[in-house]
């Protein structure tokens, strides 16, 4: 059936607003630093011989400093932090690897264990340098709002997609798209915790997605095939680097390979997230 100019116009008015939400949902700066143009990292602190390092990859849009209030409750509880910055708008999946690849092996080089958090399409990048790099040292990971089944709202974008750019337009939930790549590869082959979220900032993206989701990514589609624990925090996409709850299981995991139940029992539900 053709559709009317209305409809159309209907449409695409909800596909502007829904990237619109999207980019907010994952891009909303929170410092107000602009994404770098090439990649970046800082130590925070001296890496103890019992913890190891930690490398935090931020999400679509992002900068390094998008990690620097979680990087610095890491480097309190004794990790050596290291906050690798990307160029997620610009550059293709591919190369962003090859970026991160030589970043890592420059910061971490005398590390002994490598432990990594990441937020969003981070989670992504991670999974496909650990398949390229096959690193022994790799330990613990907690992934922040993964779209590891991709999002629906970047389906319903159409053409608009391109402004995402060339990675971002790819996280949509068809079997060819990036999330859908990764998948096939099978079970993650590393100890991994995955925080999703179940506030919204964006109420078209959420309208778009079913059951619960964190206004960018679905609970649902945050799930990792091999992963060791999983829980749902109160909290935005955009906000799960910066709430307490969520910094707090991230350190608990890393410490224990697992999620403290008690905790997230606790963690309060009426927002979108707290620092």
């Amino acid at each position: 059936m053709v559709m009317d100019l209305g409809s159309a116009a209907r449409h695409c008015a909800l596909a502007v607003a829904a990237l619109h939400g999207f980019v907010a949902s994952v891009a909303a700066p929170a410092s107000g630093a602009p994404a770098p143009r090439t990649v970046s990292a800082h130590a925070v602190a001296r890496e103890p011989a019992s913890r190891g390092a930690v490398v935090l990859l931020h999400g679509l849009g992002r900068s390094a400093r998008a990690m620097a209030w979680l990087e610095r409750r890491l480097a309190r509880a004794g990790y050596a932090t290291h906050a690798v910055g990307y160029a997620s708008v610009t550059r293709p999946f591919d190369a962003i690897v090859d970026d991160v690849d030589r970043e890592i092996a420059r910061c971490c080089a005398d590390a002994e264990r490598v432990h990594f958090v990441t937020h969003s399409l981070g989670g992504l990048v991670l999974r496909a340098w650990a398949a390229r790099a096959n690193d022994a040292r790799i330990g613990r990971v907690v992934m922040l709002g993964p779209p590891s089944a991709g999002s629906a709202i970047v389906d319903r974008l159409g053409a608009l997609r391109a402004v995402l750019g060339p990675t971002g337009r790819e996280l949509g939930t068809g079997e060819d798209a990036l999330p859908g790549r990764l998948a096939r590869a099978g079970p993650v082959p590393f100890e991994l915790g995955v925080i999703a979220g179940d506030r919204s900032w964006n109420p078209i993206g959420s309208w778009m997605l079913e059951g619960p989701d964190d206004g960018a990514v679905a609970v649902a589609s945050a799930r990792v095939d091999g992963m060791r624990d999983f829980v749902v925090l109160p909290a935005a996409h955009t906000a799960l680097p910066y709430a307490r709850d969520v910094a707090a299981q991230a350190i608990h995991f890393l410490d224990h390979g697992r999620f403290d139940r008690r905790r997230a029992e606790r963690a309060p539900r009426g927002g979108a997230g707290a620092r």
